[in-house]
């Protein structure tokens, strides 16, 4: 988490300089150019780290018609697997992408294979979660092949969903090409782009056109961004360990179906339920049972609709079963929420069914497998008999708190300076970098970008996220520092 910027949540500050007001602002850019950086560096870097969340673009299409070509021409590299056949591309693929200055995430989905409710129900959930999940969607179509009753199928969807769209004509390869893109104009979603993925042709000027709909930054439904809401709660584990049964404990009555059966819960399930005098808006998601490209039928679908209940989260309460061995899925789960940057809560049930000799053996597990997120709360619950239910929601408060907590920067460069006197870098190659000084540039979750003379190593990085939790608590939330080295140029005063 350390070594690069990663989208969190949006911070509702009005500067453009992140969560920097605008005396804080100038007193900062002044100790940079004492400092010798170059100040239009600094002003990139606080605000690539206090954008929160980058907006989303989704590539969406029938099998077959280059959407992982043209995602690997959008990114300038190949990442996207290619290969000359429908259906390589199962796993919903993020990645970042940069046109004419502007930074944005590009999604290349797939999956589209048949299942027992057939083609078109398959396309259709795919696009449908692709769509709902982005800013705006790039809607490849194969202009040889023209527009197909697919095509029209997930053109509905694009209407149903109100999404900005722009219609990519592929494999238009020379102006005799653009006749065949021409006839897109049928499918009513404007003018096509006639696009050559393979060779680059007229890519630009559809990415001209991606940048004039799609927003600087993603819209946010947070409770806490201004908006009033309640605050989203996201369910989240492996199946059965017991998501639904915790939902309905903690609503006091039966609000989801609950069933031995693993894999009752499909679709993510919103319910309003007021604790203590708060409504919080608790979201039952799905099992998610394993690797996504090794799902099949409705399993895929709901694990990426988890995803996307994760997303749109503030908090992620995630359910280990406690009666049985932390699983490699478990650790997946919990990085998913990380990467998210979502607040987080881990909840042990089923404690009421522990032995001793359990609960020995479970604390060593909790210590080698979830080391790197002992910062997070945990509560030990039974959604059977409600034991310790009314410790979840202090612990949800607690991880929201870290969440938002920011640092002012005069207090952060005290405490920097300190550090790095008592504990300072390593010699490496004869030299020793120093982090001279730094600032939080956003919250949700906290992001921090340090300034420091010479390449810091990850170790060191951990051991200041490590100190930085200790001075300033951030419990129940991951951290996300940046470095920025300063160019041999600079001069320091």
């Amino acid at each position: 988490m350390n070594d690069h910027i990663q989208p969190g949540g949006s911070d509702g500050f009005e500067h453009d300089h992140g969560a920097l007001g605008d005396a804080e602002y100038a007193e900062f850019m002044e100790l940079a150019a004492e400092e010798g950086f170059d100040l239009e560096d600094v002003e990139g870097a606080i605000e690539e780290a206090g954008h929160g969340p980058l907006p989303v673009l989704a590539v969406v299409g029938r099998p077959n018609v280059g959407k992982s070509t043209l995602v690997n021409r959008i990114i300038g590299r190949r990442e996207a697997v290619v290969e000359d056949k429908p259906g390589v591309t199962r796993d919903r693929v993020t990645y970042e992408a940069e046109w004419a200055g502007r930074r944005f995430k590009v999604v290349d989905t797939g999956g589209w294979e048949q299942d027992v409710l057939g083609i078109d129900a398959s396309v259709a959930a795919q696009a449908e979660y692709a769509i709902e999940a982005a800013d705006a969607v790039v809607f490849v179509v194969d202009a040889k092949v023209g527009a197909t009753d697919t095509d029209e199928a997930v053109v509905r969807l694009l209407r149903k969903a109100g999404k900005p769209v722009v219609l990519c004509a592929n494999k238009v390869d020379g102006p005799s090409g653009e006749a065949d893109a021409a006839y897109l104009w049928s499918l009513g979603l404007g003018e096509p782009h006639p696009v050559s993925a393979l060779h680059g042709r007229g890519t630009g000027d559809m990415l001209d056109a991606v940048l004039d709909v799609l927003p600087d930054a993603p819209e946010q439904s947070f409770g806490g961004a201004g908006i009033g809401g309640p605050r989203r709660i996201a369910l989240i584990g492996r199946p059965n360990v017991g998501k639904s049964s915790l939902l309905n404990k903690v609503a006091g009555e039966e609000r989801v179906v609950v069933n031995e059966l693993a894999g009752t819960t499909r679709d993510p399930v919103d319910e309003l339920i007021e604790l203590g005098g708060v409504t919080w808006k608790f979201v039952d998601t799905a099992g998610i049972r394993k690797r996504v490209h090794l799902q099949q039928g409705a399993d895929y679908y709901a694990s990426l609709r988890t995803a996307a209940a994760v997303e749109k989260a503030e908090v992620a309460v995630i359910l280990i079963d406690a009666a049985e061995s932390i699983s490699v899925q478990d650790q997946r789960i919990v990085t998913m929420a990380v990467e998210a940057g979502r607040a987080m809560v881990i909840a042990y049930n089923k404690w009421d069914t522990l032995d001793e000799e359990r609960r020995y053996y479970l604390e060593r597990e909790i210590e080698t497998e979830f080391g790197q997120v002992a910062w997070a709360p945990r509560v030990n619950v039974s959604a059977r008999t409600g034991r310790h239910m009314e410790k979840l929601v202090p612990a949800i408060e607690t991880a929201l708190a870290g969440w938002e907590t920011r640092v002012p920067t005069g207090r952060l460069n005290a405490f920097l300076g300190e550090l790095v006197a008592a504990h300072p870098h390593p010699i490496r190659g004869g030299k020793q970098p120093r982090i001279l000084f730094g600032t939080q540039a956003g919250t949700k979750p906290p992001r921090f970008v340090l300034f420091a003379s010479g390449f810091i190593e990850a170790g060191y990085r951990r051991f200041i996220e490590r100190r930085l939790r200790e001075e300033f608590g951030f419990e129940g939330t991951p951290i996300h520092i940046s470095v920025r080295v300063r160019e041999k140029r600079g001069k320091k005063k």
